[in-house]
């Protein structure tokens, strides 16, 4: 996949669920070299990451669902086992996002899918 070059006065808006992944801190880091801003989402804050700004969504992501242990008896059972609520909140959070923007922007909701992709 191509993109066009990022640079001074972009934005790069990405996401670690754990704080840090090694292809997410590179794409951060070629950001920064070129003059990007680059906000990072994630659930882990204070893991390191190269980004200009970080958001923290405090959610559970599958790198911390193993803390809940064993479900005994008369225990209630985690909503999301699977530690998805992080992409479940990043999707409403995006989705609002959007939808602001269409709105300011005055672009139609077509004109707006013609040009997502994700970058991962």
């Amino acid at each position: 996949m191509t993109t066009p070059p990022i640079s001074s006065p972009d934005l790069l808006i990405a996401s670690a669920g754990p704080g840090a992944f090694s292809t997410v801190d590179a794409i951060c880091r070629v950001a920064l070299s070129n003059g990007a801003r680059v906000l990072l989402l994630t659930a882990q804050p204070g893991t390191g990451s190269p980004a200009s700004v970080i958001a923290h969504v405090p959610a559970q992501t599958m790198a911390d669902d193993q803390d809940l242990g064993e479900v005994g008896a008369g225990e209630s059972r985690p909503l999301l086992p699977m530690g998805s609520l992080y992409e479940g909140a990043l999707f409403v959070l995006f989705e609002m996002v959007v939808f602001r923007l269409g709105e300011v922007l005055g672009e139609r909701p077509e004109a707006v899918r013609s040009r997502h992709t994700n970058l991962e």
